[in-house]
């Protein structure tokens, strides 16, 4: 396992920021993970894992603990069952799945990260969620300090949430088992509108899985979203805001204040949530706000091809990234009565 002292977080994270960890592990097995998770939880040392490092806000103070990058490999298929290794690039394993011919992640293509980030932060896009293909995870309990298998209906899965997260400092996820379909080369019917428009067909239809998949990536990258070097608009953690769940009081409140602010005819999007809530767009109250793509002076701005993407222009400071979204969270409130909610985890500072 190899450890380093005094190490620079920065260059693991798709945003490029961040201070130095005193103590950085990368662990290349599942057997190196949990040794270095139960000699950081005997020491009280603090620990922070890393795994894709594309939903990770490091303060600029760095990590005064130990920090433990998840680098393990595995990709195991049988039949229509898939079992990830915790440390296997997300989008690397939806190609493959792709290539032999399974539907059900297809959508979640160009996601940037490792496949344990998935569960706990139930990622999701395009109409697709890991939750609905997820069987199983492994993990290693550090109360009860024992490897447990978790299955689906335990993981406590709702919109970018789990027990994983809820609980963030008890699981270290070691790996993901899915369970696919084999639907002819088929995807999975297509449920996110905006797919089956640039597609041509009608939401329901199945589509050959390569298409889906590349018209997915082609869709994120017109919106910066696939990670490119070259590309500061990708220097990001992708959405930066959760679309907002609003009680049924709440929404119309919120219903008055956009006819108010932006006129009687102007209806915002809404979908049906869960227990009669109603879902609402973040990129769009972010852009009725006056927060448009582009916006900001700085180093750290909006992404130009997406409003809910925060970047880091090349020479941005994690500061400067939470002084833009402190200001773009307070804007939408003030015009909305909305309070939007950060998406990626933060490490060592706070909106």
């Amino acid at each position: 396992m190899q450890e380093l002292h005094d190490a620079p977080l920065a260059p693991l994270t798709t945003f490029r920021l961040g201070g130095p960890a005193a103590r950085l592990l990368t662990a290349t097995t599942d057997a190196e993970v949990i040794a270095a998770v139960r000699e950081a939880d005997a020491s009280g040392t603090p620990l922070l894992v890393i795994g894709g490092g594309s939903n990770l806000v490091i303060g600029d103070k760095g990590f005064g603990g130990t920090a433990l990058r998840i680098a393990t490999k595995g990709f195991e298929l049988s039949g229509t069952s898939l079992e990830l290794a915790a440390g296997e690039v997300w989008t690397d394993a939806v190609a493959r799945t792709v290539e032999a011919g399974l539907a059900g992640i297809e959508c979640l293509a160009g996601i940037p990260g490792s496949a344990g980030a998935t569960p706990i932060q139930n990622v999701g896009a395009y109409g697709q969620e890991v939750s609905s293909t997820i069987t199983e995870v492994v993990a290693y309990d550090r109360r009860t300090r024992e490897t447990v298998t978790i299955p689906n209906t335990e993981c406590a899965f709702s919109y970018r949430h789990s027990r994983f997260k809820a609980e963030p400092d008890r699981f270290v996820v070691l790996r993901v088992r899915f369970e696919l379909e084999e639907a002819n080369g088929l995807s999975a019917p297509l449920k996110y509108p905006e797919t089956a428009r640039a597609m041509g067909v009608e939401q329901g239809d199945r589509v050959p899985l390569s298409a889906a998949r590349e018209t997915v990536l082609g869709l994120r990258a017109g919106k910066g979203m696939v990670l490119d070097p070259e590309d500061h608009d990708t220097w990001s953690a992708g959405s930066f805001f959760t679309n907002p769940i609003l009680e049924p009081a709440a929404f119309q409140d919120f219903l008055g204040r956009v006819h108010d602010r932006l006129g009687p005819d102007v209806t915002p999007p809404a979908f049906p949530a869960e227990d009669g809530r109603t879902k609402t767009s973040a990129a769009w109250l972010i852009d009725r706000a006056g927060f448009t793509k582009g916006y900001g002076s700085g180093p750290a701005r909006i992404s130009t091809k997406h409003t809910l993407a925060l970047t880091n222009r090349g020479a941005a400071t994690t500061e400067d990234l939470l002084a833009l979204a402190r200001e773009v969270v307070a804007g939408v409130h003030a015009a909305f009565g909305v309070t939007l909610v950060n998406e990626p985890v933060t490490v060592g500072v706070s909106l």
